[in-house]
């Protein structure tokens, strides 16, 4: 089955659009994923995502994956121009995408 790219970039631009007057103006964008299989390749999708210049972290108690990048300008179209190539690096190595936040600076 093939992700939703579309429903994905329109749920980012609402979810933006509800808080965008109390944005910040620049902040670091943490998107969050999930793996889909319980032997997750952890190490090799964290050296991809590093080699597009996101900082990454695994935390095991939630089993949840961190990458950010940042800080930078925030717009709708910025979070969705980089939640987009993380999506696509995560989604090879079956990581699922589970939201964003902002890490004001």
């Amino acid at each position: 089955m093939s992700h939703d790219y579309k429903a994905q970039k329109a749920e980012t631009f609402d979810s933006f659009e509800a808080f965008a007057k109390d944005a910040p103006k620049l902040a670091t964008i943490t998107y969050q994923f999930y793996p889909e299989d319980v032997d997750a390749k952890w190490d090799a999708v964290q050296k991809a995502l590093e080699a597009r210049g996101f900082r990454t972290h695994r935390d095991d108690e939630d089993e949840l994956l961190d990458a950010e990048i940042g800080p930078l300008k925030i717009s709708a179209e910025t979070i969705w121009q980089h939640e987009q190539i993380a999506t696509e690096i995560a989604l090879k190595y079956d990581f699922t995408p589970d939201g964003w936040g902002l890490l004001e600076e």
